[in-house]
């Protein structure tokens, strides 16, 4: 690190060649540790992926600057050097990943996880990420064994996109006054380019983390930020003159600071936003600390030998690291690994990293192709990487073709609850399938609310319908609509559906008490129900139905009611589905569905006096549907009846279960809404 500053320059020109930081390689090292070890062991944010975004924005503006500088910038040249150090490493990764999650995960998780292997290699895992956090039905993914590749794909996007800032801004010093110099414009221009990105990402990035934060969290630009101060600190790192005190002080407050991180900030909820500023504000102090050589400095470890290899291996570390642990979680059915389970995952991540590194990342950065021939070996293994994800997708495309018709004899679903045993049958919907079993508006005439219109109001397309009969709330609701579509048809009633996932139909916003955005669609959706003028509203009349009968009805849920029946619309309020802590479906496959891991005591789930009945003063006009007996028996709640799965995910009953219900549920229904 450079300590002293040129006396004959006021803007000196950048060093013609990188400068070694071995405490840059310590840094990396202390990070990927703090990212594996918090992740095998405690769940939590530890800030290390904070500190590679940063370094990256370091490192790269460092070389672009440079070769600017020099004139020598060459952004295919770049993009081509980019492709080979990423690619052949991450198509190991993901292509083993795939053999192996072929073997070891439940075929439900098979078409997430090659939706997401194909957005990680080209370089979208975030946004994939991104869209599931806004469609509610994908919420009911699994965590992925590819998921940590949002951020690789965030540094991907960088590497194309930041080489052409650098360069347009290059371009523009082309006719720099003679007084200032190009070099020096260059610098500044740089540097109010890197201080815009900084200061309108981070804005953004507090904001979006405050009003939507699953988005924010997979979001470019809610990200952009941390490149950008890494960018600012490349630009003007050698002409910060500390006394070595004071670097000492740093140094050792930035990596305490970066361990304690994961420790004093709980939870994933509050990234990236400001929280981030703590590991990035780490990073910067290790950084501007620089290589002291003070046998008291935090660097003396940083620069290690030992410190430094594990930075060289922590690429590949990181991309082996996650799927190692998923799998291993996925193929011993657990939900947490202890010491001795957390020990031999780091182990197999270490050999495989080793391996990658040695044989893989190693080799390709040492043939340095030419720009034509790098972009050819990136394109190669992306297509493995392609080839063999379509593969995946065919075969399970062939496994989900079902051998059976759902409500035929084999399948019987809810009506085979008190009519005597069923044969065995390969179980419906198949497990490949069975993730998509969600009950759905397609070919009905949606527009949206009046009122709220970012949501939906869809009608089924019915002419001259006898009944019109509105389904309001969550997605639990909207299963349930499922068991009435048969009715419906039978007694030609017209089904309108007003839906929002995790909102029920509530004068409060029962599922976060911190977001209002329940409360605006629920006041929205009694508008629309005023204007549509049903003959019946369907909703929920009870939530949190799970073990340790925890079932509640809140008071927002008749206050709610009497909303509706206070214009004149009777209201069918039906007691919710239970829930659980596992996936049914994957512990089905993983244990059978005679598995008593799979199986729940009914008096575990359900009171035997549902919570609504002891609710004061309930609104004339609700009448109750308990569909307790639709889905369990009178002893246990199994995760299959009569051949057909009765859970999509650990919450969600499936459309097909839901369909065969209605025969169970009909006279109930026809008596409360009339034919």
């Amino acid at each position: 690190m450079t300590t002293t500053r040129p006396a004959h320059d006021v803007d000196p020109p950048p060093a013609t060649t990188s400068t070694y930081r071995p405490e840059l390689q310590g840094l990396r090292a202390l990070a990927v540790t703090l990212v594996v070890c918090y992740h095998v062991w405690f769940d939590r944010v530890s800030g290390g992926v904070d500190v590679f975004l940063l370094v990256t924005g370091f490192l790269l503006t460092g070389q672009l600057y440079r070769a600017a500088a020099r004139n020598t910038l060459s952004l295919p040249r770049r993009w081509s050097r980019t492709l080979v150090r990423l690619l052949p490493s991450m198509a190991t990764v993901l292509v083993a990943t795939m053999l192996a999650g072929a073997l070891i995960l439940p075929e439900g998780r098979w078409h997430q996880t090659v939706r997401e292997v194909v957005a990680s290699a080209l370089f979208l895992e975030n946004w994939a990420l991104a869209a599931d956090s806004v469609d509610y039905a994908a919420r009911s993914n699994t965590t992925s064994v590819v998921q940590h590749f949002w951020s690789l794909s965030i540094q991907g996007q960088v590497f194309l996109f930041w080489p052409i800032v650098i360069a347009l801004v290059a371009l523009s010093c082309r006719y720099a006054t003679a007084s200032r110099g190009v070099t020096a414009t260059l610098h500044t221009r740089l540097t109010v380019t890197s201080l815009a990105v900084f200061v309108a990402s981070l804005t953004y990035s507090i904001a979006l983390t405050i009003t939507d934060q699953p988005l924010a969290y997979f979001h470019s630009l809610t990200r952009a930020w941390e490149f950008a101060l890494g960018a600012l600190l490349a630009l003007w790192i050698d002409r910060i003159v500390l006394p070595m005190w004071a670097r000492i002080a740093m140094g050792w407050v930035g990596v305490v600071a970066l361990v304690a991180c994961g420790l004093v900030i709980e939870g994933v909820d509050v990234f990236p936003g400001y929280a981030a500023l703590w590991p990035t504000g780490c990073a910067v102090l290790v950084l501007l600390a620089g290589y002291t050589r003070s046998p008291f400095a935090a660097d003396r470890i940083l620069a290690s030998r030992t410190a430094r290899y594990v930075g060289d291996i922590s690429f590949t570390l990181y991309l082996w690291h996650w799927p190692v642990l998923m799998l291993y979680l996925s193929g011993r059915d657990q939900e947490a690994v202890g010491l001795h389970g957390g020990l031999f995952i780091i182990a197999v991540s270490v050999v495989l990293s080793v391996l990658t590194h040695q044989f893989v990342e190693k080799p390709m950065i040492a043939r340095s192709p030419s720009v034509r021939g790098g972009v050819k070996l990136g394109a190669v293994f992306a297509m493995v990487v392609l080839l063999a994800a379509g593969g995946w997708q065919a075969a399970a495309a062939a496994r989900a073709v079902p051998s059976g018709v759902v409500g035929d004899a084999q399948h019987p679903g809810a009506m085979a609850l008190g009519a005597g045993p069923v044969a065995s049958a390969p179980l419906l919907p198949t497990a490949v399938s069975v993730l998509d079993d969600w009950d759905n508006t397609f070919g009905w005439n949606c527009s949206p609310v009046r009122t709220y219109p970012t949501s939906k109001v869809c009608i089924q397309p019915v002419e001259n319908p006898a009944k019109k009969v509105v389904i309001v709330g969550d997605s639990h609701i909207q299963q349930f609509g499922a068991a009435l579509r048969p009715i419906a048809e039978k007694y030609h009633w017209q089904l309108i559906s007003l839906l929002r996932g995790a909102c029920p139909f509530s004068t409060a916003s029962e599922t976060d008490p911190d977001q209002p955005g329940c409360v605006d669609w629920n006041n929205a959706a009694v508008q629309e129900i005023a204007d549509l003028e049903p003959d019946a509203v369907v909703t929920l009349a009870s939530m949190d139905v799970m073990p340790g009968l925890t079932e509640r009805t809140p008071p927002g849920f008749p206050a709610q009611w009497k909303r509706v029946t206070d214009l004149g619309i009777p209201v069918l309020a039906v007691r919710d589905n239970p829930r659980f802590t596992f996936s049914m479906p994957d512990c089905v496959q993983q244990n059978g569905v005679d598995s008593a891991r799979c199986i729940v005591d009914r008096d575990d789930i359900y009171a035997p006096v549902p919570p609504y009945e002891n609710v004061p003063d309930v609104p004339a006009g609700v009448t109750f549907l308990d569909t307790a007996d639709a889905i369990c028996t009178p002893t246990m709640c199994p995760p299959a009846v009569g051949n057909v799965l009765v859970y999509l995910d650990n919450n969600h009953l499936t459309r097909s279960y839901a369909t065969t219900m209605a025969g169970r549920i009909e006279s109930r229904v026809v008596a409360a809404i009339g034919r």
